[in-house]
This record gives structure tokens, sequence and C-alpha cells, in this order.
């Protein structure tokens, strides 16, 4: 028997202050049955970092070859390709080839992440932008995961502050913080 998607309802007011994006989104987001809950909050978080027009997440895992989150231009030519966690040096030289700007956004050790990239051939490997999400910020949203969740997020200055409007709150706090850095790669 095969395992079937999540699907998580997601109410998010958006107040980008870095880039002037002020959204109220609506979002559907499937969460395959191989996809961590860390990871789906990962791409839920890149996805409202990145939020511009002609944002799409991909077809999932059935189309290895397009990108986890992707801007694509009018014509449907992607201009950003965005992944999550850690890919490696190869669906990046693919990726730097394809779209004009390539961003990654990992939950999880940067210092392996970088590692695992150093000395790699990546086409336009300077123009990599790398981010690192804080872990014990997508931890306690993963806590906080539910069928339908609602939230604002404010980022300013790379600081993102989550503020939850749920009456039913699990594990205390009705606010997350974290900061999102950008990584330096050594070449």
């Amino acid at each position: 028997m095969a395992l079937t998607a999540t699907i998580y309802n997601f109410d998010i007011e958006l107040a980008d202050t870095d880039r002037a994006v002020y959204e109220s989104l609506a979002l559907r987001v499937a969460q395959h049955p191989s996809e961590s809950d860390e990871y789906l909050v990962a791409r839920l978080l890149a996805y409202l970092l990145e939020y511009a027009e002609g944002i799409e997440f991909s077809r999932g895992v059935s189309d290895p070859d397009e990108p986890t989150i992707a801007i694509r231009d009018l014509a449907g030519r992607i201009k950003t390709w965005i992944e999550i966690g850690t890919p490696d040096a190869a669906r990046l030289h693919k990726a730097s080839k394809v779209a004009d700007r390539v961003a990654v956004y990992t939950h999880k050790d940067p210092t392996v992440f970088l590692k695992q990239l150093a000395g790699e051939k990546i086409f336009r490997a300077e123009a990599l932008e790398l981010y690192s999400l804080d872990r014990a910020m997508v931890s306690a949203l993963v806590a906080r995961l539910e069928r339908r969740v609602a939230f604002s997020l404010s980022v300013t200055d790379h600081e993102l502050y989550l503020s939850f409007s749920s009456e039913k709150l699990q594990g205390g706090a009705e606010n997350l913080t974290g900061a999102v850095v950008r990584l330096a790669q050594g070449g």
C-alpha cells in the first residue's frame, strides 16, 4: 500500500521589511511521506523568505530535475532556483547553469554542508547564496505543526519573528524568533 502525502494549510501574514514584501498568503503544502517535518518547515520558511511574483513549489520527488522551489518569469524560465537542506555539488552545478540565481536554505549543520561543497566543481560557485536557518526555531515550529496553522512572520535585518494566532498552542510561547545567516563559502 502506497503512502500518500500529508496536506498542510498555512495562513500567513508576511511582513518582510528587508525586501519590502507584505502579503497575506494561504498556502496548501504537500508533505511527501519521505520528507521530514524539519525539511517541510525549512521549505516553507525558504518560500516565505524568497516570496516574489512567479514563485512555486516543485512537483516534489516525482520530478528530481526541478528545483525544490522556483521563481519563474512570465515565459516559464527559472529565474531563481531554491534548494533546501544539503544538496550535492552536482545539483548546484546544474542549477547554476539553468538559473540566474541559486539559493540554498539549510536546516542542518552548516559546517558539514560547507565542507561537503569545498573544492567541488560548481558553475558560478561564487554567486551561490547559502543560508542557514536557525535550527532551534525550525524545531520549535515543527513542534507546532498541525494540519492548519496560522501565523504572522516579520523579517527585519535577517531576523525572523513568528507570532501564532492559534488559541490551542502546544508547548508554550506564542512567539518564536530566529536568524537567517548567510554562509561564507571557501571557494
